[in-house]
């Protein structure tokens, strides 16, 4: 009977180690297919969806698009941006606003204050992440710039203060003749509102100016505000950040020109496009952070505790051919000292 079992083990090892040799083969490849496995949101296949709602496609867009790519967020590959133009009238941003909010986006980048404040009323809880605002306290759309507090971060438009008042004093230098100036503004606006009323007296009595608003709201109305300007003598206008400006910079430039009214500019664009000078924030440096808000933002973070930045970057640009055409001549210290000189 002892030999009859002794004989029966290496029988009944043999069969066990026959079974086993598959059995640890197909863990393997089990344990294989699930290390190869996408780990997380790779695994659902889900790819993240921004709406983005501006005026029209600008150096901040340029710059979202650069600055996302470098962050390994390719458009169309791993990521898909819903582009939605205003192309400068204020009246579309609702209805462009509650169009993206419908497509159920992971966030929505906005540009400017009237698009920014038409996508905050379409939602409380999609993140938002706002571009050139220029007052996002003061328009109520964040809590403080250090805490928003809520839904809506971003990158504000102008420095605390003393901004609008910079834009004069480098225009006073350029043309140091002049004692009145036009301010082109849109009363809609609030960022208009806001630079205007505190700022505009201390500025007009430290470089002795005359300075007052002249009001444009719309396209068709740009012809007859340089008139306006005009037939007030004005010896130079500035011309404020707009949707509205920035969709027709080449027209403003034109009306400028026609008038013969040196002008500064928010937007360096509009300079470009034959405009004297401008001053303000580089709109591509603002783009291509906002691209860094929206990857932290996809990446887990709240908007609630991403601080409101404010411009780091400004630029001063003249445009040499539009002075020798107004007959002046910008001093060598203000050329050594711009960003960009366009002959």
């Amino acid at each position: 009977m002892v030999s009859v079992l002794r004989a029966a083990v290496p029988i009944s090892r043999q069969v066990i180690a026959g079974r086993a040799i598959p059995l640890l083969l197909a863990i393997g490849a089990v344990a294989f297919v699930l290390l190869a496995a996408p780990s997380g949101a790779q695994q659902t296949g889900k790819i993240p969806r921004i709406g983005f709602l501006s005026s029209a496609p600008s150096g901040i867009s340029e710059g979202f698009r650069e600055r996302l790519k470098e962050l390994g967020r390719i458009e169309g590959r791993n990521i898909i941006v819903e582009w939605r133009w205003t192309e400068g009238k204020a009246e579309r941003s609702s209805g462009l606003a509650a169009e993206l909010v419908r497509l159920a986006p992971d966030l929505i980048v906005t540009t400017s204050s009237q698009p920014t404040a038409a996508v905050n009323a379409a939602t409380a809880t999609i993140p938002i992440v706002f571009v050139s605002v220029a007052d996002p306290v003061g328009t109520g759309l964040v809590a403080s710039l250090a805490r928003p507090g809520g839904n809506v971060t971003g990158l504000a438009a102008l420095a605390a203060e003393g901004f609008t008042g910079k834009m004069f004093e480098l225009l006073k230098v350029a043309v140091p003749q002049a004692s009145r100036v036009a301010i082109l503004m849109n009363p809609t606006s609030a960022d208009h509102r806001q630079v205007v009323s505190p700022e505009l007296p201390a500025v007009a009595e430290q470089l002795r100016l005359t300075i007052f608003p002249i009001e444009v709201q719309a396209a068709q109305e740009l012809d007859a505000a340089f008139e306006r300007a005009t037939r007030s003598r004005a010896d130079a206008i500035v011309v404020l950040g707009d949707p509205l400006v920035y969709v027709n910079r080449v027209r403003v430039a034109e009306l400028a020109a026609k008038q013969h009214l040196p002008a500064m500019y928010f937007f360096r664009e509009s300079v470009e496009a034959g405009g004297l000078m401008s001053y303000g924030p580089s709109l591509h440096d603002l783009g291509r952070r906002a691209a860094t808000y929206v990857d932290r933002i996809l990446k887990g973070a709240s908007p609630a505790d991403l601080p409101v930045e404010q411009p780091t970057k400004f630029e001063l640009v003249i445009n040499l051919k539009t002075a020798k055409s107004l007959g002046i001549t910008i001093p060598k210290d203000m050329l050594l000292r711009a960003d960009e000189v366009i002959q």
